[in-house]
């Protein structure tokens, strides 16, 4: 009896998704956790033949290493656990994004969010060490972030960091909780529960340690108006 035909992309471990840039603006990005070092390779082997902007994000330090190998040029950030190709972002257009993190402690998942809006498009800068703490330094940074089209506060520990900016610019705030803190910190659910119970409205929550898909909705946001 014959084998049974097996269509063509069947017979890889993945298939990108390359219309994605004209079909929604952006385009795709590589989940690189509980991938093998050769399915990440492979795959960036694709994107370079391609000339397709990608993201691969949630890098261990092999694949890292892979992957800068297989991508010349490319921008690898160990912290962030990213790295994007090509590594100079596009020239920006749209508005501005701030990402505010609470803690040192928070800054990789805040690099995540930086980086993938600045590679979607988007100016982006970053404001470190402004949790509630002390509330002075996030006041001291109220020019730049009431200048943002987006705002997008890391936090873990008790997580009330996003509900306070909220309460002082107008652009919508996105909330990204980490799993930074002690033990009834749950791993970032706590700073979660605060973020989705934050009393000042226009705060979009994400889920615990997303700095890619805070950074990528802050993007949207603040995409140019046609």
């Amino acid at each position: 009896m014959s084998e049974p035909w097996v269509p063509p992309a069947a017979l890889t471990d993945f298939r990108l998704d390359h219309d994605r840039a004209v079909r929604r603006g952006f385009p795709e990005a590589v989940l690189c956790e509980g991938k093998t070092v050769e399915q990440v390779v492979a795959i960036a082997r694709e994107v370079r033949d391609r000339d397709a902007r990608t993201l691969f994000t949630r890098v261990r330090p092999e694949q890292l290493d892979a992957l800068v190998a297989e991508l010349p040029g490319s921008l690898a950030d160990a912290g962030a656990r990213l790295v994007a190709w090509p590594g100079e972002p596009p020239p920006p257009t749209g508005g501005l994004v701030v990402v505010a993190a609470a803690g040192t402690s928070d800054l990789p998942v805040a690099r995540e969010a930086l980086l993938t809006a600045q590679h979607l498009g988007r100016d982006a800068r970053l404001v470190v060490d402004v949790g509630v703490a002390g509330l002075h330094r996030v006041l001291g940074q109220l020019e730049l972030l009431r200048s943002a089209r987006a705002v997008v506060v890391v936090a873990g520990m008790d997580g009330a960091l996003p509900g306070v900016v909220a309460g002082l610019v107008a652009a919508p705030v996105v909330a990204v909780p980490t799993s930074v803190g002690y033990g009834a910190a749950f791993g970032g659910l706590a700073p979660l529960l605060t973020m989705l119970n934050a009393c000042a409205p226009g705060v979009a929550v994400v889920n615990i340690d997303n700095g890619y898909g805070g950074g990528h909705l802050a993007a949207q946001i603040a995409a140019p108006v046609d």
